[in-house]
């Protein structure tokens, strides 16, 4: 009588087991009924960004462990924090790196005004830009066989989030520059509108009206969200700014000087391309962080087989920055320890100025009597180089003087979108040694463009997507 008890509570088991089916997301048939995830098992690896190293998560000392020599309210008491992994340019971005953001925007509206000019007309794609209607939208209509169940949804909706599947440029079509080029008078007169008109042009000469350069992204609101315990729409940021360098930096920010060849060929001579870009304020770094992430999901949408969606690019955090210009030195006064500002043959390590009124001091001990090249003056320990002198750089951070004491000791941050005043470090090439210390901070309003102030981007790494050296100082 106990078997038969048994057999048959066995036989309800396997019943009840039964009723879940082939469907069933605990797992596929002959798991025995046990919950088993259906992602593969691969791990993943963070894969390195062009021109980027990879900065170890681990804790270190941060502020001035060294004497004040400014003698400033700025100085950062000093605590232990920890930080997570994260990739960093190796190097500030250059004119040539942010040149390629404002070439992009400038394409994208010309396109846009072209394929406007060009009527309800859709282009064929086989164009090579003999005329105005080569550049006309994508007659999406043509291949409606073709779409998926998805596609048709957007071309019955018309718009989603203010995208409008039917407006979609053909970047295939080359874009003419040069008058003499230039397909027929349509063509012409949309893209001369871009340009400033004569009567503000300096001897004749055709400039881009640089206010027209407008790059829009969005970004979310997350402190916000999490405040008021919400998400949507309320909390997505739309912004268009326009996105050209400030090239007037190089007269405003000295009086008395002559400085008018900077101004007029720093950015755009190619003499100048590996130089880091100036005159670029903070929130124009952060377009340019945006741009940076798009062009990189872009991509990863155009393959066949679709990668993994990357991670977003930004500027790093005022602690972060400091933790990745020690280089994992312990009290390290500058990026490469310290505390000389030479190395044994007699040469400067960074590009600062040495002397009061001094900025070369001696061409052959390596400073520029302005910025320099990217790439000229030792790397720190994680392999960056410039992380002092050269231009000072932004950071996502409010700067506030007790920031130090108020922030978490994990990833210490402090981020208000609304606060003017955000974090500088590193120094730059008109600054004096003091202020080129790993430790030293500085400030500078968010709508402020400076010749001395550039920046570099950042990538988050998910904590195990690597096995890092932890480093400890």
């Amino acid at each position: 009588m106990k078997r038969i008890f048994l057999l048959l509570l066995s036989t309800s088991l396997g019943l009840i087991v039964s009723c879940g089916g082939s469907n069933s997301s605990a797992g596929k048939p002959g798991t025995k009924g046990e919950l088993i995830p259906r992602e593969k098992s691969r791990s993943f690896v963070a894969e390195r960004p062009y021109g980027m190293v990879y900065i170890p998560s681990g804790s270190f000392v941060a502020g001035l462990a060294d004497e004040d020599r400014t003698n400033t309210s700025e100085k950062a008491p000093l605590t232990t924090v920890t930080v997570s992994s994260f990739f960093m340019d190796e190097a500030e971005t250059t004119n040539a790196e942010y040149r390629v953001f404002v070439n992009y925007v400038r394409d994208s509206i010309a396109r846009t005004l072209l394929a406007e000019a060009a009527g309800d007309g859709f282009g064929s794609g086989k164009g090579k830009g003999k005329s105005i209607t080569d550049y006309a939208y994508i007659d999406n209509t043509a291949n409606q066989g073709n779409l998926t169940p998805y596609e048709e949804y957007l071309e019955n909706q018309g718009s989603r989030d203010g995208y409008d599947a039917s407006k979609k440029l053909d970047w295939k079509q080359p874009l003419h520059w040069s008058t003499k080029n230039y397909p027929d008078v349509e063509y012409a007169e949309v893209v001369e509108s871009m340009y400033l008109p004569a009567s503000d042009r300096f001897n004749g000469q055709k400039m881009i009206d640089a206010s027209k350069l407008k790059y829009s992204y969005q970004w979310e609101d997350f402190g916000s969200a999490i405040q008021n315990k919400e998400r949507g729409a309320n909390y997505i940021k739309r912004e268009s700014l326009a996105v050209y360098p400030d090239t007037t930096v190089w007269v405003k920010d000295f009086s008395y000087s002559y400085n008018e060849p900077m101004f007029e060929q720093y950015f755009w001579h190619n003499a100048y391309k590996s130089y880091p870009v100036v005159g670029v304020t903070w929130d124009q770094a952060r377009a340019y962080c945006a741009f940076r992430s798009k062009l990189k999901s872009d991509y990863n949408e155009s393959l066949k087989k679709k990668k993994q969606r990357p991670l977003n690019f930004r500027l790093p955090t005022e602690v972060e920055w400091e933790y990745a210009a020690r280089g994992g030195l312990e009290n390290a006064t500058f990026p490469w320890g310290g505390p000389y500002l030479m190395d044994d043959r007699g040469c400067y390590l960074a590009n600062f100025k040495p002397t009061r009124g001094n900025y070369l001091e001696d061409e052959k001990k390596g400073t520029y009597a302005f910025t320099g090249p990217s790439k000229k003056f030792r790397k720190n320990g994680f392999g960056l180089y410039d992380m002092a002198g050269n231009v000072s750089e932004w950071t996502v951070s409010e700067f506030n003087n007790s920031s130090y004491q108020m922030t978490n000791s994990m990833n210490p941050s402090t981020k208000g979108q609304a606060d003017t005043k955000k974090s500088v470090r590193g120094g730059s090439w008109k600054d004096i040694g003091a202020m080129l210390m790993t430790g030293n901070r500085d400030w500078e309003r968010k709508d402020s463009a400076r010749s001395y102030i550039g920046f570099r981007t950042i990538q988050d790494i998910p904590e195990a997507a690597v096995k890092p050296k932890r480093r400890t100082n």
